[in-house]
């Protein structure tokens, strides 16, 4: 294997590693095992990179930005709470450590809607009890 074949296997490794980083963070965020959401230049510390590699890094990989990720699985991750939970709106923002008003301008910004919308057009939700 070629530099270039080398650099490219372990561009995409560290992109992989990022990526389940962050739904391991975010299911420890959600149970309670984590107070808040780490800041990019903390996950690359943990990732053994610099801040600035893991950007460069996944950047190249994917054309997009690290946060982008980011913010991609909350949103996910808030649209399964809103399908599967009958918990408030206000309980999945902090939950997923937001003041409940900047999350729903968060979640309007990425997917079109409010997310009292979003539930409305997902009536199929599986109701959990409140945390």
């Amino acid at each position: 294997m070629d530099k270039k074949q080398t650099t490219i296997k372990r561009n995409e490794e560290i992109t992989e590693r990022y990526l389940q980083f962050l739904d391991q963070h975010l299911d420890d965020v959600v149970s309670g095992h984590a107070a808040e959401m780490m800041q990019l230049a903390e996950i690359a510390t943990r990732l053994f990179i610099s801040h600035q590699h893991l950007t460069d890094t996944v950047q190249k990989t994917t054309g997009h930005h690290p946060c982008y990720f980011y913010d991609l699985k909350i949103i996910d991750r808030a649209r399964q709470m809103l399908r599967e939970t009958d918990w408030s709106v206000a309980v999945i923002a902090l939950k997923l450590t937001y003041d409940p008003s900047n999350f729903s301008k968060f979640f309007r910004k990425f997917t079109g809607m409010t997310p009292g919308t979003y539930r409305a057009q997902h009536p199929d939700k599986k109701p959990k009890s409140s945390p």
